[in-house]
């Protein structure tokens, strides 16, 4: 199992690297500051059965 993944921040375009945490689950969402810009962002989490994390962000004003 991935330890931690990385996303592309929207507002800055910086690589954040984030742990995975399973006792959330497998599917995740949630919103974080960006370390660099600290603007928020929507973090989603999806981790396969093999343990592959995929995870993506969106401006947390674009979600609802």
């Amino acid at each position: 199992m991935q330890e931690d993944a990385s996303y592309v921040c929207d507002a800055c375009g910086e690589e954040i690297v984030v742990p995975i945490d399973l006792s959330e689950g497998h599917s995740q969402t949630y919103v974080e500051d960006c370390p660099v810009c600290c603007r928020p962002s929507v973090i989603h989490v999806e981790v396969d059965v093999d343990g592959n994390a995929q995870v993506w962000a969106e401006p947390e004003q674009d979600y609802d």
